[in-house]
């Protein structure tokens, strides 16, 4: 049986996108788009067997987490994945506490998507496969599986995660970009080096590329963060 998900998002491109995205996953299926808290709560009162909201934080009604708060209140058990550019740890903490089961910063890739709902369903599959009396190696395999990082994260070979953190964060500092050269400079790591970096990050989506002119020779390439605060 399809997991049935409900896109909470107001804005109109990000909305379609995240449903486009769900029809293309085998084992998924869209129950609606609601394009505030309001209308989700129509939605759910209406159609009693959504499994999944993927939620946006910021509403034009409300937080996402108010919305969160009044689902939990009224005894829904529904799963949800944050699905949303707010990067506030308190934010962060709370959906954790009001059973957030899964967390995905925007922007992102098709295939950071799939990754992560790919991992929900496998939780969900444990789920269902597990005896009416757990013990402890059952309970630790289902929450590996919401802990394991999915195949859409997986960094390319030979790529880390503490540089990608130091690549990134240069670049937020530096609302006017950087290039590979001054990116390799701010972190300690080569210009080649920072390159696939930055290159990584504009694949992402979360850079844009653009030439810079102005020196000799070929124009170089500059990068700037558009992956939110």
């Amino acid at each position: 049986m399809n997991v049935r998900v409900l896109v909470v998002e107001d804005e109109e491109v990000a909305a379609d996108a995240h449903a486009t995205y769900v029809g293309r996953l085998a084992g998924f299926e869209l129950a609606g788009v609601a394009r505030s808290a309001g209308d989700a709560v129509r939605l759910l009162n209406a159609d009693a067997g959504v499994d999944l909201i993927l939620l946006d934080m910021h509403l034009p009604d409300g937080h996402g987490l108010g919305l969160l708060q009044r689902l939990r209140a009224e005894g829904r058990q529904v799963d949800v994945i944050a699905v949303t550019s707010a990067r506030d740890t308190e934010v962060v903490r709370r959906a954790v506490s009001q059973g957030v089961v899964l967390y995905l910063l925007k922007p992102f890739t098709f295939a950071t998507f799939r990754g992560k709902l790919e991992q929900y369903a496998e939780f969900r599959s444990r789920l269902e496969r597990a005896p009416g009396d757990v013990v402890q190696d059952d309970v630790d395999q289902l929450f590996g599986a919401l802990r394991a990082r999915p195949t859409g994260d997986t960094l390319p070979k030979g790529m880390g995660l503490d540089s990608l953190r130091a690549v990134v964060e240069a670049l937020r500092a530096q609302p006017d970009g950087l290039s590979a050269a001054e990116a390799g400079a701010a972190v300690g790591v080569s210009r080649v080096t920072a390159r696939r970096y930055l290159e990584h990050l504009a694949d992402e989506g979360r850079v844009t590329r653009s030439p810079r002119y102005g020196g000799a020779g070929r124009p170089e390439v500059g990068y700037v963060w558009v992956g939110g605060t």
